[in-house]
């Protein structure tokens, strides 16, 4: 089948953004191991796994409309230093996924191309609980300190 126009770029947007997100995440989780902080490199590595499923659906919804995915681009990679720098650079990964799948999922509609339409906002109600996720740990460092947080994530329960 073939894609109508411009969504064949949206879908290689998207894939650039989560092929980002992957490598972020990863080290992020990767840092926070390292760091002796197995709560923290938990939810980095969970996040990770979400959006190589949504990597996965976009190649297939690309080659399903016989476009060729981008795999050799990505945007910046964000590298924190603290635990608070990762949330932060997440975050803000987080707010620019939305801000794309909500230009994609309006052209979308108004090409006509309902099904990928369908597939952006299953992958912005994704992306939004992500931000919730990191915005709900901002919260909780702002709230309880830096120190007490960090122990609460000295375990990987």
């Amino acid at each position: 089948m073939k894609a109508k126009e411009g969504v064949l770029d949206s879908l290689n947007g998207s894939l650039t953004i989560e092929l980002t997100a992957i490598n972020q995440y990863f080290l992020a989780a990767r840092q926070c191991m390292a760091w002796g902080f197995p709560g923290v490199q938990a939810r980095f590595r969970q996040v990770a796994m979400d959006e190589m499923k949504d990597t996965e659906e976009l190649i297939d919804h690309i080659l399903y409309l016989e476009g060729l995915p981008n795999m050799q681009r990505l945007n910046t990679v964000r590298i924190g230093q603290t635990v608070p720098e990762l949330y932060d650079a997440a975050l803000a990964l987080e707010h620019g996924a939305v801000e794309h799948l909500r230009q994609a999922i309006t052209h979308c509609a108004q090409v006509g191309d309902y099904t990928t339409r369908s597939m952006f906002e299953g992958m912005i109600r994704d992306e939004e609980e992500h931000v919730d996720l990191f915005e709900t740990q901002i919260d909780a460092i702002r709230t309880v300190g830096i120190e007490r947080y960090l122990a609460q994530q000295l375990s990987g329960d």
